[in-house]
């Protein structure tokens, strides 16, 4: 059954789509030019500087500014810096240092850098405040367990992408932050009163808000603090009430990735967003894996829903509205990005301040390094960590307390270091330091994570996140060798 022409575009202007590949198709081409609101890029669409500004030209040559957008958030969820780690500390070690203008200057030069390759939205900041430490999606990605802390830098971080002419997307409302579960694989659900939930979880995005942010981004959380049962990006009450009556945001809501099991694992992705739209949702970010025939069963459900009945005409049309007026605003921000650029050194800059050593750090004569793997979840993905690239002799090592003794007998006579990253989530990682520190009482250790587990050593070095400036700004604490403190993308 063919389409109503007229619905099919305008549930084009709903959606967010991912592609294959570093060129862009043709289906998703003629999609820009038939109406979808713009894409998200992932690390799979990213090579060189210069192919990524070649593909965010074409993209936009497609249609009429269409949304440009990415995940980069700085520190541990890169795409730009998928291979050698971002220049940039993320929002841990800002808000370790707890200075407003250098979160902004931060961001503003962030945003400077996705100006010059072509992009226009950023699904950032992160304005979660991570009150569980077991969280296993936030983490390092929020500026702190302070509501009043995260809800100043969230603010400073809008008005820096901002400033630079790129739209910040202030996320994952109404707060993620004190879940122990990964919304990308199950349902989490947060058990706060209404109390707690306006006073921690809710202040930061009303700084965002109150700061211009352009966009919100929901979580796939439940909170029936809040008066809801399943996803809030499913539930009118927390996106029609809440952000849009008790908080005044006006502008686009953006749903997280629909392809992630917290929406639609029980019910597949084209119902989950047919729902998501008429729950209040404006934008649907798609995800990575969602292509062109799934693309096309979503289009053709929102379609069908409309002429079902069971979604208004209406909600579509201010969706696509809404998202009209941000490509708007977008094109009016044109001479920003123009003028927008980086500044040099900010992120090496800040990820030297937020270092903290407690202890006495010793002379490194003769380093042996020893990197405690660990994983890094689905929304930071397989980037590089660590300071082997300033330690020549480094091992990666698995969390096995079994490989105590082969690691023992290679660092005799050699300066111990042993880099971590969120140990107190994992006991297997903590049972392969303690044996360490047993032999090697005055080694160093290195957390490239949450400073939540400090063993008694030598001295404990926090980096507050695991980006390539991070691991320098450590590496310059620790001797190592002279290396390249940015790259080129």
């Amino acid at each position: 059954m063919s389409l109503d022409p007229t619905l099919a575009r305008l549930a084009n202007a709903t959606l967010l789509v991912p592609f294959e590949s570093h060129h862009a198709p043709r289906w998703i081409l003629e999609g820009l030019a038939d109406g979808i609101s713009g894409v998200c890029l992932f690390h799979n669409n990213l090579d060189t500087p210069e192919q990524i500004t070649a593909l965010n030209a074409e993209l936009a040559r497609a249609a009429d500014t269409p949304l440009i957008s990415l995940d980069e958030e700085g520190g541990d969820v890169t795409r730009i810096g998928q291979e050698h780690g971002s220049d940039y500390p993320g929002n841990a070690a800002l808000g370790a240092v707890d200075d407003p203008e250098l979160t902004r200057a931060t961001l503003r030069s962030l945003g400077g850098r996705l100006a010059q390759l072509g992009f226009n939205m950023d699904l950032a900041p992160s304005v979660d405040v991570n009150v569980a430490d077991d969280n296993p999606v936030i983490g390092t990605r929020s500026f702190g367990s302070d509501a009043a802390l995260v809800a100043r830098h969230g603010a400073a971080a809008v008005a820096g992408l901002q400033e630079a002419g790129i739209v910040a997307c202030a996320k994952h409302f109404p707060g993620h932050g004190a879940t122990s579960q990964d919304s990308h694989h199950t349902l989490p659900r947060v058990e706060a009163d209404a109390e707690v939930l306006h006073r921690r979880e809710l202040a930061p995005f009303r700084a965002a808000i109150d700061a211009g942010a352009l966009s919100v981004l929901t979580a796939h959380i439940e909170m029936s603090g809040l008066g809801m049962t399943g996803p809030a990006t499913l539930a009118p009450k927390v996106l029609n009430d809440l952000l849009r009556g008790e908080l005044g945001f006006e502008g686009v809501i953006v749903s997280d990735a629909m392809d992630m099991h917290g929406v639609s694992g029980r019910i597949g992705v084209p119902e989950a967003s047919v729902l998501a739209v008429a729950a209040g949702c404006d934008l649907l970010c798609l995800g990575r894996f969602v292509y062109a025939d799934q693309v096309a069963a979503i289009r053709a459900a929102l379609v069908e829903a409309v002429r079902d009945g069971r979604l208004p005409g209406e909600r579509l049309e201010e969706a696509a509205d809404r998202n009209l007026r941000l490509r708007s605003w977008i094109r009016d921000a044109a001479p920003r990005r123009t003028a927008a650029a980086e500044s040099a050194g900010v992120g090496l800059s800040g990820a030297r301040r937020a270092l903290r050593v407690a202890g006495e750090l010793p002379a490194l004569e003769s380093p042996y390094v020893v990197e405690v793997d660990a994983p890094s979840g689905m929304a930071v993905g397989d980037v590089h960590w660590g300071l082997s690239s300033w330690f020549p002799d480094t091992v990666r090592v698995a969390p096995d307390a079994a490989l105590a003794e082969r690691i023992i007998a290679a660092a005799q006579g050699r300066d111990l270091v042993v880099v971590v990253r969120d140990a107190h989530r994992y006991p297997e990682a903590r049972a392969l330091v303690e044996r360490l520190l047993g032999a090697f009482p005055d080694a160093v250790v290195v957390e490239m994570g949450l400073p939540i587990w400090r063993p008694s050593c030598g001295a404990h070095v926090s980096t507050y996140g695991a980006a390539h400036v991070n691991g320098l700004s450590a590496a310059e604490l620790l001797g190592g060798a002279a290396a390249p403190a940015a790259h080129p993308a």
